[in-house]
């Protein structure tokens, strides 16, 4: 079973852990729950923070003069708490900006926590909310102070393809860490080379110039390749896998048994690829048949690709929301 280093999560703590929501209710969730045993979950509040009660009047964001600035307001009363939402999530942002955090998940649709979606109101009292969306003020301030940061709430992540990329992101830069702490060439070209199929799948560019840090050691000092390399496998690993990647990273997989399987199997491997690419079957199923060569074939350098497995398998859920929120 592959070992995998421990992601830190900022968690909205009304998911799983609290009962602070405005109605006093907790958010029960099966992503959650299966995640805990995996990561280290930094849990937070905001609305309690600043200090207001559970159960409490509900809050809104309102836009005045149809700017983009939001107030962060009571949506019965009108008292508005901005600024010490403001404070406050300065405050604790910066408290764990110098702490290895991998990763956030926060309530959907909250008026402090909601990522995206966020209804906009007028004003307070009763009206409807404007055409327009935003963001809760204190997730907008997460994007401040962790601009690679991979940042989700439990709402998106019941999409089986946004819960994956999550996941693989928070895995890999995790164990991005040890290479940092060791500050040397070698681990950082171990990192290198058994990632290689799984930031092809990514984007083949960044991966690239991956390569040419790696190499590059006789005239830079370690410290900033490291640095340079941590911003190119941010912004690989931020690209989405897509099935022309993804078809184009398996072939250059297939390459290694070609020559070793029959006229049949390569037949077979070929259509599924077909069936892939035009959605008739996951991603997991080529990918299951190449990892079945690699046992088959003994290929040592092939079985510690983490594209087979980029986060724990007890993980994977194959349920999907079904749409893109």
């Amino acid at each position: 079973m592959k070992n995998f280093t421990i992601p830190n999560i900022v968690l909205s703590k009304c998911i799983e852990h609290d009962n602070c929501r405005y109605d006093g209710s907790k958010i029960n969730n099966d992503f959650i729950k299966n995640l805990k045993p995996h990561v280290n979950f930094v849990t937070v509040c905001p609305e309690t923070s600043i200090g207001l009660s559970t159960p409490r009047d509900t809050l809104r964001l309102v836009s005045k003069n149809d700017t983009e600035n939001f107030n962060l307001v009571f949506s019965k009363t009108g008292d508005d708490f901005t600024e010490k939402m403001h404070s406050f999530s300065h405050s604790f942002l910066k408290s764990i900006s110098n702490s290895d955090i991998h990763g956030f998940i926060l309530k959907s649709r909250s008026p402090s926590c909601g990522i995206k979606d966020v209804k906009i109101y007028k004003c307070h009292g009763k009206s409807p909310s404007l055409p327009k969306r935003g963001s809760g003020l204190f997730a907008s301030k997460i994007y401040e102070y962790f601009p690679d940061v991979s940042i989700e709430d439990e709402g998106r992540l019941t999409n089986f393809n946004i819960r994956e990329h999550f996941l693989t992101k928070i895995f890999t830069i995790s164990d991005f860490k040890n290479v940092e702490n060791s500050k040397t060439i070698k681990c950082l070209i171990d990192f290198q080379s058994k990632n290689k199929y799984l930031l092809m799948s990514h984007s083949p560019g960044y991966l690239k110039k991956m390569g040419k840090l790696t190499a590059n050691t006789d005239s830079t000092d370690i410290s900033n390749i490291i640095k340079d390399y941590k911003v190119y496998l941010n912004k690989a690993l931020a690209i989405p896998s897509k099935p022309n990647r993804n078809i184009n990273m398996l072939l250059h997989l297939f390459g290694y048994f070609s020559k070793h399987l029959s006229y049949s199997e390569k037949a077979f491997f070929l259509e599924t690829l077909e069936k892939y690419n035009d959605k008739k079957i996951p991603f997991c199923v080529p990918l299951t048949i190449i990892n079945s060569w690699v046992m088959r074939f003994e290929n040592e350098y092939l079985h510690n690709q983490t594209i087979f497995e980029p986060f724990p398998n007890e993980l994977i859920q194959t349920r999907d929301s079904g749409k893109i929120i």
